[in-house]
Formats: structure tokens, C-alpha cells, sequence
């Protein structure tokens, strides 16, 4: 599985931590393996329930978010140098993670992606951080992952959490 979501997902080669990098795999290999998918039903899966149809895939949402964050991170620390602390790692493994939570929040039904009864009652950003504990993902990754939505709303993100929350938003407004 691990081959498949490198292939899928090269994005999580920007990792320069190598030990982050897998325990980021292994919270993705669970995620499969929790909600009953392969690697190649992300091809398939939608990145949102709320439009439809959804024109992207969630591989497709999730490199996107990773690229823009990256990328604002770059313009960010190109124009105010020190004074931006960004740990890019934490950045793209919490943009990599963001939805990981959806997951365990769809099931498919019928040849349609649908909301599961744990879906219902958990939003992925919550899934998403039960997901990552007990695998050694940072707290400060956990936190981007949490807030990265409306739930994170009336907390204090980090630099990290802002750049993903907004990379999201960025990404989920074109296909509306």
C-alpha cells in the first residue's frame, strides 16, 4: 500500500524527516485499512460529500492543498525571511493528514460515496487526530489537522494550521 500512496501522492516525498515521513504512511496505511479502501479508491473517492458531483478526487484535493502550502509558505518566509517561523515538515505532513479523518467519514454504498454512521456522528478533523495518536505524529501536526476546519475556528492556529486552514479553504472554494 505504501508503493500505491508514493505513487498517488508524491507529494509525501517533500518530507525531509525520514521518520515523520513514514509514521505520515502508516497513519495513511491505517486510515485504508480502517474505512475498508485500497489506495486506488482515493482515485475515486471525492474530496467533499457537499458538492456534488464532486470534480476532484481526494488524491487530487490533497496534493493541492500540500502544493499551495507549500507554496505560501515560500512566499511567506521569501518576503519576511526570519521574522515567519514555518516547520515546513510539520506544514506538508499536517497538509498530507488534514483529511485523513474522511476515510473513516465515507464509506461507498451502491456505487456512491456517502457519509458512514461514525461520519455522522465524528467529522474528520476529530477522526483525523484519533487516527494519528499512538503513531507518533507531532501534537503540533495533530493541531493542524484538528483546526484546519470550521472546529478550529475559535482557537489559536498555528502558523502551520493557518497556511493549511487557508490552502483548504483555497482549494474547496474552486468547485463550488
Amino acid at each position: 500500500m505504501k508503493e500505491d500512496l508514493l505513487k498517488f501522492i508524491p507529494e509525501f516525498n517533500l518530507i525531509k524527516d525520514t521518520d515523520l515521513k513514514e509514521k505520515v504512511l502508516k497513519v495513511w496505511d491505517i486510515a485504508l485499512k480502517a474505512g475498508n479502501w485500497e489506495a486506488k479508491d482515493l482515485q475515486r473517492m471525492p474530496f467533499t460529500l457537499l458538492i456534488d458531483p464532486c470534480p476532484c478526487s481526494m488524491i487530487e484535493h490533497v496534493r493541492g492543498v500540500v502544493n499551495v502550502s507549500v507554496n505560501a509558505a515560500k512566499a511567506l518566509k521569501g518576503v519576511y525571511e526570519d521574522k515567519v517561523k514555518i516547520n515546513e515538515d510539520y506544514l506538508i505532513a499536517g497538509a498530507l493528514l488534514h483529511d485523513i479523518g474522511k476515510l473513516v467519514e465515507y464509506k461507498e454504498e451502491n456505487g456512491r460515496f456517502i457519509q458512514s454512521n461514525g461520519g455522522k456522528l465524528v467529522r474528520h478533523p476529530i477522526s483525523g487526530v484519533g487516527l494519528c495518536y499512538g503513531q507518533g505524529i507531532p501534537e503540533e501536526v495533530m493541531h493542524i489537522i484538528a483546526s484546519h476546519s470550521w472546529e478550529g475556528d475559535h482557537s489559536r492556529r498555528t502558523p502551520e494550521a493557518i497556511i493549511v486552514h487557508h490552502a483548504d479553504f483555497t482549494n474547496f472554494e474552486q468547485f463550488k
